[in-house]
């Protein structure tokens, strides 16, 4: 599997289907909030919130304050537009959102690439062991670390 970054159409699409999903489902898409998420989705590699606040701040021409940056990612996490990479605090685009809640990213620890992957299979899987256990999933993300190909090669 490759890892690479988004073209321009597929950065289109995820930005518009997130403006339809709001407007449909009666979602605050403030400017904000759009502005996160399309630096979110537009950096190839995963993003810490204060990279998204300087970014926010020179788009802007202005200084941005973090609870107002934080309160969009939550926004965007709950909604299924963002997920947060706890194992290194920062942030990925979710390229089908609300198509599911499970899923697992490949991160390489040498340059940050990532690839989100959907598995049926290990969904069922995770589901079963849950239900085995007694247990009740609200999110499922798994975050696998190694190298990408080319930095493997190095």
């Amino acid at each position: 599997m490759s890892m690479k970054s988004k073209s321009t159409s597929e950065l289109k699409a995820s930005i518009h289907r997130v403006e339809e999903i709001c407007k449909s489902n009666k979602l605050g898409l403030t400017e904000i909030r759009k502005q996160v998420f399309e630096i979110i989705v537009k950096n190839n590699i995963p993003i810490k919130a204060y990279e998204i606040l300087d970014k926010i701040s020179n788009i802007n021409n202005k200084p941005s304050h973090p609870p107002t940056v934080y309160r969009a990612i939550d926004f965007l996490i709950e909604n299924g537009f963002v997920h947060k990479l706890n194992s290194i605090n920062s942030f990925v685009g979710c390229f089908h959102p609300n198509a599911h809640k499970e899923c697992y990213f490949l991160i390489c620890k040498k340059c940050n690439i990532y690839q989100e992957c959907c598995d049926d299979s290990l969904k069922d899987r995770i589901s079963k062991t849950a239900i085995h256990n007694n247990f009740v999933i609200s999110n499922t993300t798994l975050e696998i670390e190694g190298h990408c190909l080319d930095c493997s090669q190095k």
